[in-house]
């Protein structure tokens, strides 16, 4: 058995009370020891979505990580289950009420290491980045509450200490979309869900520098031929070419990242 495959103790039961619909629980027993997902959302039949696809969908079979998706709704009040309401000082739109919330938050968190972030998809927060992916994997898992509407009640980001997280600058209709796309970017980090390592280590952010080019076969389409460089074999000279293509990429399309490359290897180069 390779030595990053999940270990045959990740079979053994962790049982928590629960109010995600019944469909959720059938074949997916919540498993000890396992890098955990835990999504709070009106829109449950979201997911997995495409995390139910490719690596991470099969990582998911074989129990490399587990995602835990609680539906929102029967935590509301009233007859119809209302979850939010007008916004206070008037405005468009409704507001997550943070009782709502807190309730379910509560459950869902109810035995689940405080090192696990509790984090809620906003264009409002600090930009989602490739770091914070690697941090959340080599934490015991991620909770992330999908806001709808108008938002989330301040009351509750503010209580519960939920950290808002931005996946860009443009506005979505909630947080599901955001939230897949950050557990993609995360689980992908896990150990045994990529197959080859050294394909993380190489890829775009990891060294501060979007990833250079990548050619395959034919030699030769539509009169365009791969560079000579990677076709000669010299090692050392792939290396160099990949390295500097990494670095005129970044230059010319995110001068933003070569800025603070440039910044933190001059501090690095003084000792600041």
């Amino acid at each position: 058995m390779p030595a990053d495959s999940p270990s045959r103790s990740h079979g053994r039961k962790a049982i928590r009370p629960t109010l995600r619909p019944r469909e959720l629980m059938q074949d997916t027993p919540e498993l000890a020891g396992v890098w955990t997902a835990q999504v709070v959302t009106l829109l449950p039949g979201a997911f997995p979505g495409v995390l139910g696809e490719s690596l991470t969908g099969r990582a998911l079979r074989d129990r490399i990580w587990q995602l835990q998706v609680t539906d929102l709704r029967p935590f509301g009040e009233g007859r119809h289950r209302n979850v939010d309401d007008t916004p206070a000082g008037g405005g468009a739109g409704m507001v997550l009420r943070a009782d709502i919330l807190g309730r379910a938050i509560e459950q869902v968190r109810r035995g689940v290491s405080p090192s696990a972030p509790l984090v809620a998809p906003s264009p409002r927060g600090r930009r989602f980045t490739q770091a914070m992916a690697r941090d959340w994997a080599a934490r015991p898992g991620v909770t992330l509450v999908c806001g709808r509407f108008e938002g989330i009640d301040q009351r509750a980001l503010d209580h519960y200490g939920i950290e808002e997280v931005s996946l860009g600058d443009f506005v979505l209709t909630g947080g599901e979309i955001a939230a897949q796309a950050m557990l993609d970017a995360t689980v992908r980090l896990l150990p045994g869900v990529l197959g080859n390592a050294a394909s993380v280590e190489e890829e775009s952010f990891s060294d501060g520098l979007l990833e250079h080019p990548h050619y395959t076969r034919p030699a030769e389409w539509q009169g365009r031929t791969i560079p000579e460089v990677l076709l000669s074999g010299n090692h050392a000279e792939i290396a160099r070419w990949r390295r500097a293509e990494a670095e005129r990429l970044t230059r010319f399309r995110r001068p933003d990242l070569w800025a603070a490359r440039v910044a933190n290897k001059d501090a690095d180069d003084h000792g600041g």
